[in-house]
């Protein structure tokens, strides 16, 4: 019997149907005075369905565990997000997406992040493949990932750009869900099922894999008119 893998999503929720995957999940919400912690509800944006739809499509021996993060608007904050990391690192999880992105540089943001990865846990958040960087993605050690319509469902792509350094497929099984939150999606669910089969690699033998596997190396380039 292999380890259990535990994947951490911080995103919007899950549908019904996950449910069964989902083995721990926490809504962290604002409050005037602070943070408010309790159980999830339903997927509002259907942004985090569409993400553990293709981690686990990847990857359906993997374990799903749920911050909740985003509200009906799909607007979050970074003491959210720090707070969901957190939380996430106390499941005991090997594996976190953040298919989402911050145009500005919190300390507590960065620092849970730099405690993650003291923890042994792998980082993967979407890079937007044009425009300004964004936070987490930007922190050292985090794993920039957007998406790169080359890939197949089976593919990603080594860019090492200055926007990213890993993408993958950009289409999903939700309508309106693509794009970088995708493909950092695919790229956490080729990784999960890395991990599956080889619990005990390190970090940075994940990384030298999928550089090894990249079906495409560098950006895509696009030809002039």
């Amino acid at each position: 019997m292999k380890p259990e893998l535990r994947i951490g999503v911080v995103d919007s929720g899950h549908s019904a149907a996950q449910r069964v995957q989902v083995i721990a999940g926490q809504r962290f919400s604002l409050l005037e005075d602070g943070l408010a912690q309790s159980d999830l509800r339903e997927d509002p944006l259907g942004h985090g369905s569409a993400v553990i739809e293709a981690i686990s499509r990847r990857a359906p021996a993997a374990q799903i565990c749920v911050a909740q993060v985003f509200d009906q608007r799909g607007v979050t904050s970074a003491l959210q997000i720090a707070t969901a990391i957190d939380w996430l690192v106390t499941q005991d999880v090997r594996l976190i997406n953040l298919s989402l992105g911050l145009r500005q540089d919190r300390s507590l943001l960065r620092e849970a992040c730099a405690t993650a990865v003291a923890r042994g846990v792998l980082l993967c958040a979407s890079s937007p493949a044009q425009g300004a960087a964004v936070f987490p993605a930007s922190y050292p050690q985090v794993l920039r990932v957007t998406g790169d319509a080359r890939c197949t469902e089976e593919q990603w792509s080594w860019l090492d750009s200055a926007q990213a350094d890993f993408a993958a497929c950009v289409h999903g099984t939700y309508p309106g869900q693509s794009g970088a939150s995708l493909g950092c999606a695919a790229l956490s669910g080729h990784i999960a099922g890395f991990l599956l089969e080889h619990p005990q690699a390190s970090n940075h033998e994940v990384i030298e894999w999928l550089k090894h596997n990249a079906g495409y190396r560098g950006p895509e380039r696009r030809l002039g008119p």
